[in-house]
């Protein structure tokens, strides 16, 4: 006698016992949880009328990627400048439309200033003094004090700098500025109300006017040469 084959099992779908609201809440509550945990965050929960709980939100927050540091010669920090205006200065002192000393006297004084004010400190002695430490120590020509005298004047009809009294020069620090950008706007701003903001005027116009020769003055001894003509060094 032979036996009954062994009884298939069905295919298809298994049925699913329906969750007892107690079960579907608490399985809810655990997906809310493990996305909160995967979030970093809270998500936050508002029960309905029905008793159940839908997801109200989810709070992205982002961190700021580090920025690395400049590495910068010396330890005075650095500027930023105008990259329009670093290379107007070479194509003027190319054109000998501005004097060396001129030149001289604004890099050393912008590379100065007091961070986040556009101000330097200095007297015109102490400028001349700061241009002359390498000289001195070559024994080579030297700049003068009534040079640098000239060159601010000079820098100040240029709108490049003009003075602040008791020894301190503003910076137009729309070509060359120590601080950050909000510092540069609040005395930016500050300046600009100082002189109706005139475009026409400090710090927006900026000089010299036009391309000339101009001689370089350094306050040097003046030597002559045979036939008698001025020569400046």
């Amino acid at each position: 006698m032979t036996s009954d084959p062994p009884a298939r099992r069905r295919r298809g779908p298994r049925p699913v016992p329906a969750p007892t609201a107690a079960g579907s809440e608490a399985e809810y509550g655990d997906i809310l949880a493990v996305l909160g945990q995967q979030l970093g965050e809270k998500v936050a929960e508002v029960a309905d009328p029905g008793g159940r709980r839908r997801l109200k939100g989810v709070h992205f927050e982002y961190a700021a990627d580090p920025k690395a540091v400049h590495d910068m010669a010396g330890d005075t920090g650095y500027s930023l400048a105008s990259n329009w205006f670093t290379q107007l200065l070479a194509q003027l002192s190319v054109a000998n439309s501005i004097t060396k000393s001129q030149l001289c006297v604004f890099l050393f004084v912008a590379g100065g200033q007091v961070p986040g004010t556009g101000i330097a400190q200095y007297t015109q002695q102490e400028i001349t003094d700061g241009l002359n430490r390498i000289a001195v120590q070559k024994d080579g020509k030297m700049i003068t004090r009534s040079t640098v005298n000239r060159a601010i004047q000079a820098l100040c009809g240029y709108n490049w700098v003009e003075k602040a009294g008791n020894g301190r020069i503003q910076i137009n620090v729309r070509l060359w500025f120590h601080g950050n950008s909000t510092a540069q706007h609040e005395v930016l701003a500050d300046i600009a109300d100082r002189h109706d903001r005139d475009a026409e005027r400090f710090p927006y116009a900026v000089g010299p006017e036009g391309v000339h020769q101009e001689e370089l003055d350094l306050g040097f001894a003046v030597e002559e040469d045979v036939r008698g003509r001025r020569r400046t060094g």
